[in-house]
């Protein structure tokens, strides 16, 4: 029997980096565009784990956003309003990982069912897919923000399987990201870390994941054998 994959979107298929050569031109300084994308992207998921433990749930966009005005105080970047509301358009079109297209087509040739599961909200991650050319490989969209609390609360991957209506032993999450691996592991789905850089460390928690991987490409070959 093929698993049912669930993806993570942004930073597994959606390059959420792919907003730097904006952020250069408004900087006019490329090593401060890189370092204020990593620190925007980590103050967004920051934020989104703050906003769970405080039970005061916010769409992902508002966070992304918070975070963005946040990044320009911290690196006092002068960005304007103007500025900010372009940033966040382009953060509505971000590109995809190079693996990402061939990797989806491989498992939708093999008829295995996968889903798109996403901090952001079903509209947001409809355009981002689309526009990315992702859209088509999906057979759905499933979004905390129907359950209104962010990764890794083990709600959200209940909130998963009721919806896929599978087992979890059948049910996988793959993600680039370590603490969205572990919170899928830990509420006893079968787990895959795409580890996109190789000197990416994880979390020494003892869970590890069902699967290390580097790149989409791996991550087919090993579940079509």
């Amino acid at each position: 029997m093929h698993p049912v994959i669930a993806f993570d979107v942004y930073g597994t298929l959606i390059d959420t980096q792919g907003v730097t050569a904006e952020l250069e031109k408004r900087l006019g300084e490329p090593g401060k565009a890189v370092e204020f994308a990593r620190r925007w992207r980590d103050k967004q998921l920051e934020y989104s784990f703050r906003h769970t433990l405080m039970g005061h749930y916010l769409p992902f966009g508002q966070c992304t956003r918070e975070a963005l005005i946040f990044t320009d105080r911290a690196l006092q970047a002068g960005l304007t309003d103007n500025d900010c509301d372009h940033l966040m358009a382009v953060y509505a079109e971000l590109p995809a990982f190079p693996d990402a297209g061939p990797a989806l087509q491989s498992l939708k040739v093999a008829d295995v069912r996968c889903v798109a599961f996403s901090n952001g909200t079903r509209e947001a991650v409809s355009q981002l897919l689309e526009r990315s050319g992702l859209g088509e490989f999906m057979d759905d969209i499933i979004s905390v923000d129907e359950v209104k609390r962010f990764k890794p609360d083990p709600a959200v991957y209940t909130h998963l399987r009721t919806r896929l209506e599978s087992r979890p032993e059948n049910t996988w999450l793959i993600s680039s990201n370590a603490f969205d691996v572990i919170g899928a592991s830990h509420a006893g789905l079968r787990s895959a870390w795409v580890r996109r850089h190789a000197d990416a460390p994880f979390d020494p928690w003892g869970i590890e994941p069902d699967m290390t991987v580097m790149d989409l490409q791996a991550l087919t070959e090993r579940l079509l054998t």
